[in-house]
């Protein structure tokens, strides 16, 4: 229900069968394939408004690997991270095994359950180092406007913090054109991955871009975590940004955009409230509270009873634990219908 259902376009798959039986499965360097880096750099200049360099990229393993590296190399016991309310968990997770801890901001449908610059300033404090935010975030979908991201950009610095953003999502944003916060920002730290834009979430790959002086202190921590991110991978992922990979890609942006816009109205319709219109990734944000004040117990009889599999409100933090469900549409067009109809029989009957 957080993986997309597309796998890797065919020329990625024939590239890691060549690199395969061309014995390309040794080490890479830490920092990651040459190429690939170039690949990123253009990626991202073109598609994301940035200037950046491959000497500013750092593959790894995954979106995961890259916070826990990020965590692992900015942080020290006892700095405190700020991160909105909702938030996804794992995130949270990687701050603690820095020694970090974390202070958790409720946000509101309003701030389209994203951080303020407003808020955090007003929630920094002598210990706080930086702040994590995610753009477009799992779970809501939603993204931070242009706007309000160089004002937190701008606040985060005038505080002497840093700011890290998870933008994973990023090549999955509708109805505007997407850009990085390192086009607002060139000192900001972006983690992304080839996992949900690209498809290849067990592939394990992903990258940290930063300014240049700090890559090294990534790489000297990643050498010890992980040596390298997978080799194969590597070889594989430079042919993502092939056009022929790139047009497909686009096609099943618009395919998970095209089921956005199915669901939203369907849920309306059956009570589940959607306060925020998400902008990215594949996650819809509903409010239960039509039908229950539990999102836990409400997501255990959606799946018991009516054979539909949800996220409660509680696993993306306290704030809206209990009035709020993430629903998915990684999913056909098909199975999505059916998924509406099973709500509405069951929604029906209570």
């Amino acid at each position: 229900i957080g993986e997309p259902d597309f796998t890797a376009p065919p020329l990625v798959c024939e590239t890691l069968v060549k690199a395969t039986q061309s014995g390309l499965s040794g080490y890479s360097a830490t920092l990651g394939l040459e190429p690939l880096r170039m690949c990123i750099a253009d990626y991202y200049n073109e598609q994301f408004g940035t200037n950046i360099n491959h000497n500013q990229i750092l593959v790894t393993t995954g979106a995961s690997g890259g916070l826990l590296l990020a965590a692992q190399t900015l942080l020290n016991p006892g700095d405190e991270v700020l991160m909105p309310d909702p938030y996804y968990p794992a995130n949270y997770n990687f701050i603690l095994t820095a020694g970090a801890s974390t202070k958790l901001i409720p946000c509101t449908a309003e701030e389209r359950f994203q951080l303020s610059a407003e808020k955090i300033k007003a929630n920094w404090g002598p210990n706080t180092r930086a702040v994590l935010i995610a753009s477009p975030s799992n779970p809501t979908g939603t993204s931070i406007t242009e706007e309000e991201l160089s004002k937190i950009c701008k606040t985060v610095k005038s505080l002497g913090g840093i700011v890290i953003i998870d933008e994973i999502y990023l090549g999955l944003t509708y109805d505007h054109q997407p850009k990085s916060a390192l086009a607002i920002d060139p000192d900001v730290i972006v983690i992304n991955s080839f996992s949900k834009y690209f498809n290849m979430t067990g592939w394990r790959l992903g990258w940290i871009i930063a300014p240049e002086n700090l890559i090294p202190a990534f790489e000297k921590i990643s050498s010890s975590l992980t040596i390298c991110a997978p080799t194969l991978s590597q070889h594989a992922a430079i042919s993502c940004f092939a056009p022929e990979s790139m047009a497909i890609y686009e096609k099943r942006r618009a395919a998970f955009q095209e089921r956005r816009d199915y669901l939203l109205p369907e849920l309306e319709r059956l009570g589940l409230h959607v306060p925020v219109k998400p902008d990215g990734a594949f996650y819809i944000y509903c409010d239960i509270s039509k039908y229950s004040n539990d999102s836990v117990d409400f997501a255990n009889q959606l799946l018991e009873k009516a054979g539909v599999a949800t996220v409660p409100g509680l696993d993306f933090g306290p704030a809206h634990a209990n009035k709020m469900l993430r629903l998915s549409y990684a999913t056909g067009i098909e199975q999505l219908k059916i998924a509406i109809q099973r709500l509405e029989d069951y929604l029906g009957e209570i």
